[in-house]
């Protein structure tokens, strides 16, 4: 069944990484990140919150409608200064109007009916000149081979019905475009990223990291017992020593206000 992101079961299953320097450049090539306000919406653990306040960002609020993720979030982000977070809904953040230079929203849109309405609200909160960076995957990016660097094409090679799942939740580049241009947004740019998710000790360590579905939404649609097989089969198919490089494949769109 689909993952209960209010489940305090969940709370730190989205805080337990840390963003890599190849999201940071990819970033850098889009925004000023320094000294800018950044609204980081459906911020989930908190990983990003904290990564655009190490980049130099003045302020930072990570805005997510779960209070138990955002209590994951916060203890990730403990006392860091300028870094804040705020429940609030994708369409109504409850944030005032032009508050952000920058707003961010990563693996949120395929969680969403109304793109559009997301756009929205996220050019209302943004100040004059502001830039909205969204970052999910496509359908294209989930479906490529399975391989040690990417774990996730052996999800679909094992169970092809999660397939039906991503391509139902997976908005189309054309789609997320007119939504953009729909909420008012102009000189769309979209981007590629591959972007590091973890490094695993060995594959034991992959292994377990599956069993617990670990920021992994699409896992909870299997029972435990297809959990257990599936990591079985993806442990069987890495290296028996050695660390596992996990990358992950992601579509930037960036638009200005």
């Amino acid at each position: 069944m689909p993952i209960d992101f209010h489940s305090d079961a969940n709370r730190l299953t989205y805080a337990r990484r840390t963003a890599g320097e190849d999201w940071a450049r990819a970033v850098r090539d889009l925004v000023r990140p320094a000294g800018a306000r950044v609204v980081d919406v459906g911020c989930g653990g908190g990983v990003y919150t904290t990564a655009w306040s190490a980049l130099g960002a003045a302020s930072v609020v990570g805005v997510d409608f779960s209070a138990a993720i955002l209590s994951g979030a916060r203890e990730r982000a403990g006392d860091r200064p300028g870094v804040s977070f705020h429940q609030g809904d994708a369409y109504a953040t409850g944030l005032p109007d032009g508050v952000a230079d920058i707003v961010f929203e990563r693996a949120l849109i395929h969680h969403l009916d109304d793109l559009a309405g997301c756009f929205r609200e996220a050019r209302r909160l943004l100040a004059p000149g502001g830039t909205l960076i969204v970052q999910d995957r496509t359908l294209a990016d989930v479906t490529r081979p399975g391989t040690p660097s990417h774990l996730r094409g052996w999800f679909f090679e094992r169970f092809p019905a999660l397939l039906d799942i991503e391509a139902a939740r997976r908005p189309t580049t054309e789609a997320v475009t007119a939504a953009l241009r729909e909420a008012g947004f102009g000189a769309i740019r979209t981007t590629a990223l591959t972007e590091t998710r973890r490094e695993y000790a060995d594959a034991r360590e992959v292994a377990a990291d599956l069993m617990a579905r670990t920021g992994r939404s699409i896992l909870h649609e299997l029972t435990d017992d297809e959990l257990a097989e599936l990591a079985a089969y993806i442990r069987a198919r890495l290296p028996a020593e050695g660390p596992i490089h996990e990358t992950d494949h992601w579509t930037i769109r960036s638009a200005t206000n």
